[in-house]
Formats: structure tokens, sequence, C-alpha cells
């Protein structure tokens, strides 16, 4: 078997699948590999798993066919309150009527059921899911992937999307900067009394963020947040024991009476935090995406709109050179996609690690330094604006497929 094609994308996540459509979108063909079974990833219910898409990334999904499959699914995001164990002095970052929301909220099982039915449906995707990679191999003209069950595929580039631990860039030698905070994120989906109001709460205490995000109600008209309580990784596995009459309450210690008493909470997960940065995105042949390339704290919710800025970007790239009779492998284009997703991706992430470090200070006087400064922003429009602008993904170089 010998179907070559434009792009070799290894790893069929949020991040890679949506690099596969964009580039269909411009005429690039691809092979899309994944060791994940779909029917595990779409399976039925609502886990606490769950993505704040951006504006700018918002954007990408209408450009590429996927809004409206997902629009009923989405939770608008009209307001990020963030706060210092609910005390005084708390912003709240709300747009301008006319300016929209500043995002939506997504369970993570309904980006991937529109993102497979739109790549089940492309011709230029050949989706090899359940697949394992045995070899990986780059040359001077062509790159390939050989199978665990013999087949082997060919591209002009290979793109790592496989995620924190990818093997491709591992195999590829890039060196990678990270270290891990000593906490670890609980996910759990919770049911509450009172409605939300599309408010996104960021409360900080002294063991870390507890993040409640707004969802659709569910059947029958329950309310519903999706949360991310930071903990030591030395309590994590106690947490996640707790029984659930215990958990809630914690819970509800928590939030207080924000959404009134926490009726329910479904099943709890979690995944350590930690940060890491590769000193480059390429290499011959191959660009990374993604988590592949950068991971980030959850504090502002940007991991996954980071990984679709590098998919917006590298399909720009490509395809203007593909205009100017240049295929996707070539390096003058890879060394274009390192000037523009190196530097954003790094500033981007080093902005979350410092507010991670700045709001993990423990005791009363760092406290109250922090609700000052939170004042401060909450009473100059002009900053406030360029945060939200920030967290709406539509500063700086936006990508073409990002823009409204």
């Amino acid at each position: 078997m010998n179907d070559r094609r434009d792009l070799l994308i290894l790893g069929g996540g949020l991040v890679g699948m949506t690099l596969a459509l964009a580039a269909a979108r411009k005429g690039l063909s691809s092979h899309v590999v994944d060791r994940a079974d779909p029917a595990d990833l779409t399976a039925e219910g609502f886990d606490g798993r769950a993505s704040a898409i951006s504006t700018a990334s918002w954007n990408l999904f209408g450009n590429i066919g996927i809004a409206d499959a997902l629009e009923p699914h989405g939770c608008p995001i009209e307001t990020i309150a963030v706060s210092d164990q609910r005390k005084p002095g708390r912003i709240d970052f709300r747009p301008e009527p006319h300016e929209g929301s500043l995002g939506r909220m997504f369970a993570n099982r309904a980006l991937r059921l529109a993102l497979f039915e739109a790549a089940a449906a492309e011709p230029l995707i050949a989706w090899h899911a359940k697949s394992e990679v045995a070899e990986r191999q780059r040359g001077e003209h062509a790159v390939s992937a050989t199978l665990a069950d013999g087949r082997t595929l060919s591209a002009a580039l290979m793109v790592g999307a496989e995620g924190r631990t990818s093997p491709t860039r591992e195999t590829a030698g890039i060196k990678v900067a990270k270290w891990q905070y000593g906490h670890r994120a609980i996910i759990a989906g919770l049911e509450h009394e009172k409605p939300h109001q599309g408010v996104a709460w960021e409360i900080f205490y002294p063991t870390g963020p507890f993040a409640l995000l707004p969802m659709r109600d569910g059947a029958g008209g329950a309310h519903r947040s999706a949360l991310v309580w930071t903990v030591d990784e030395k309590d994590a596995a106690g947490t996640l024991k707790l029984s659930d009459r215990a958990f809630l309450a914690e819970v509800e210690k928590r939030m207080g009476d924000l959404f009134g008493a926490v009726r329910g909470a479904g099943p709890r997960s979690s995944f350590p935090l930690g940060f890491h940065h590769t000193v480059r995105v390429t290499d011959r042949r191959l660009a990374l995406v993604g988590d592949a390339a950068h991971g980030i704290h959850p504090i502002a919710g940007q991991g996954l709109n980071l990984g679709l800025r590098d998919v917006g970007a590298l399909v720009e790239v490509l395809s203007e050179g593909m205009r100017l009779g240049l295929e996707p492998g070539d390096a003058q284009l890879l060394a274009r996609y390192e000037r523009w997703r190196g530097l954003d991706s790094f500033t981007v992430a080093l902005a979350t690690d410092s507010l991670t470090r700045l709001f993990g200070v423990p005791g009363r006087t760092a406290s109250a330094v922090r609700r000052f400064g939170m004042a401060g922003v909450e009473r100059i429009p002009a900053l406030k604006h360029w945060f939200m602008d920030e967290a709406r993904g539509v500063s700086g170089d936006v990508p073409e497929l990002m823009r409204a």
C-alpha cells in the first residue's frame, strides 16, 4: 500500500483531527493515525471533561464547517469571574453586548463527535483508528510510518500531535524544558440548584485554583457545570476516594452559595499538572502541534486554544507555500511556522506559569496584594479589554482561519 498524501498526522485527538479538517479545506490531503478507539472517546455520559473554546477557535470551527453541528451543544461564557478565596477585590471580565461572549464551553465528547463525523465524510482524510505506529521514517524527500499491522503510510510532512508524551517528538530527539507543579487537577461534572448565568468562576485557594465552568443544562433542565479542582499531589488519592456525600460537601465548602446546593457529581478523574515547552517545534520534514509542542497549567483554560492556533498557523503556512509551488515538507515553510508559533506559544506558556506561581504564594499579605492588584485591573477598562482579547484569542498575529 502506497497512498502518499501531503500530511502524515500522528495523533487523532482534538488538535490532530482539527488539523486534518483545516488542511482539507485548503486542499491538503492527510493520513491520520491514532491508537484510540473512537467508540471509547465518544461514549455516552457527562464526566466533566470539557474545553473552553475561545472566539478565535470558534471562528476556526466555523471556517472548517463544524460550527453548525457544535452550536446546539455549547454554553456561552458570558463572564469570567476571578476571585482570591472569594474575598473582596475580584475581577469580572464581561464584554460589551456587541462583542459577543468570551468563548464557549463544550463537553469534549461533543467536540470529538463533530470532528469525527466530519473527518469520516472528508475524502482528503484517510483515518487509521486503533492503529499503533511501529516505526517512523523521515527522509530527504518524504516521510513514512509503518503500522503494527505492516502497512506503510507515506507523506511529504510528518506532524506530531500525540500529546504531552509524544513519541514522535522523542524519536526526533527534540529537547523539552519541563517541570511539575506538585498538584493534580480533579475533574468532575456537577449538577447544582441555581443556574450559572454563563459565569466561569476561577477561585484561587492556597492549595490551588478551583474552577467552575458553565455547561449547557442537562436533560430535564438540570443546571450543570464542569469542575476543575487543583489539589496537592499528596491529597489527590484521598480526594478521589471520598464518598459522594463527602466530596460534594468539600465542593460546596469551596464554592459557597454561588450555585446553591450541589445535587450530584459525575465520575471523578484526575491528571498531574506540569509545564513543558520544546526548544523548537520543527525538524526535518516534521512539525509539532498542540501538547506535543507545549503543555501549560489549565489555570486560564488556554491549553486547547494554544494547540488550535498551531493548527491555524501551520495550515496557513502550508497553503501559502502550495500557491508558490512549494511542497508541504519544504524547509522554508517549516522555518516560518517555527518563527510564528515558537515565540507566541512560549509567551502564553510563560504568562500562565507566572500566574500559577503568583496565586500560589501563601499568606494573608500575599492575598491582600493580589486582591489590591485585581481591584486595580477592575477599575481600568483598557486593561480589562486587553485581558479579554487575550482570552478570546483575537490579539496578535491571528491565522486567517481563526478570523471571523
